[in-house]
């Protein structure tokens, strides 16, 4: 029952990553490779900060702020560098490796011993695991609340149209170049959240923790919207951490198999790939069998 209870505490700090990469990846159709830097970006920032006595709130939102920046740079190099939007995330991401480095001072660094916002006196208050999923939920419904609000200002429609229809945007004197801006830094913030609880969660930050997290990420955004179909934009958020924490199921089911955990990024790949193709496979399926009953019925 732990490894369950564990694996939605997990799906619930990895869907804020998901949540991130869906802004841009969804609703701005950007293929963001910044997602695999800025992920131990801010695991590194947020453990380094704990480590060196800073308060655990203060590092996490550290860690969020370094999303941010992140995001920040990948979006001025595509709108103000002009440069291809795949190349300007693999180069922050690039970079971002040597940064941690720099951060952390080594490439793995642990919170053995230090107080972070998993193993304080209220958690140890909790069941086991417990506490993790409490906590988890809540940063969840902030996050999706406060989403929420923003992309039914005014300012989140206009965020909208332009990963809709940037020509359109445009005639309605909406600058798309700015709300793909606007769209990274605030995607990458949460991606960076996500990283330093996570790392908390963990115990420890290490400089290839970000390797793979975006497959994990579109595995929890197809996977919602495979189990879920139609919904609106809101709902669609709620949807992505279900997939989240779905994919940390089908994981567990995975290991209990009997599957090595160096195979988890093979297992990760496979599992997107089925996500996509199989909901293809069962539309063409319908559609043939719907056009051969519609010939049958002629005849």
């Amino acid at each position: 029952m732990g490894v369950w209870i564990s694996a939605i505490s997990q799906g619930l700090l990895f869907g804020i990553m998901g949540i991130g990469l869906f802004l841009t990846f969804r609703i701005l159709d950007f293929p963001d490779m910044t997602v695999e830097g800025t992920f131990p970006f801010g695991a590194a920032v947020a453990v380094a900060a704990i480590a060196h006595g800073i308060n655990p709130i203060i590092a996490t939102i550290l860690a969020a702020v370094a999303g941010m920046l992140a995001g920040l740079v990948t979006g001025l190099l595509a709108t103000k560098g002009h440069m291809p939007l795949l190349l300007a995330g693999i180069l922050v991401m690039t970079a971002l490796y040597s940064v941690n480095l720099r951060i952390m001072g080594q490439s793995n660094l642990s919170l053995l011993g230090m107080k972070n916002l998993f193993n304080g006196k209220w958690m140890s208050s909790m069941p086991p695991y417990i506490g993790s999923v409490v906590f988890g939920f809540v940063v969840v419904t902030i996050v999706v609340a406060l989403l929420m609000v923003f992309l039914n200002t005014r300012l989140g429609q206009g965020f909208i149209a332009a990963g809709d229809n940037r020509n359109m945007a445009r005639s309605l004197g909406i600058n798309p170049d700015h709300m793909q801006v606007l769209g990274l830094v605030v995607g990458n913030g949460l991606i960076g959240l996500s990283g330093g609880l996570v790392a908390q969660s963990d115990g420890y930050a290490d400089v290839s923790m970000g390797v793979g997290v975006i497959v994990i990420g579109l595995a929890a955004i197809i996977i919602g919207e495979v189990l879920f179909g139609e919904l609106t934009l809101s709902q669609r958020l709620i949807a992505v951490v279900l997939g989240s924490i779905v994919y940390r199921f089908v994981i567990v089911i995975v290991l209990d198999l009997g599957f090595s955990a160096d195979d988890l990024k093979l297992v990760s790949a496979v599992v997107l790939a089925l996500s996509i193709i199989l909901p293809q496979l069962n539309d063409r399926f319908r559609l043939k069998r719907t056009l051969r009953k519609g010939v049958q019925s002629d005849d």
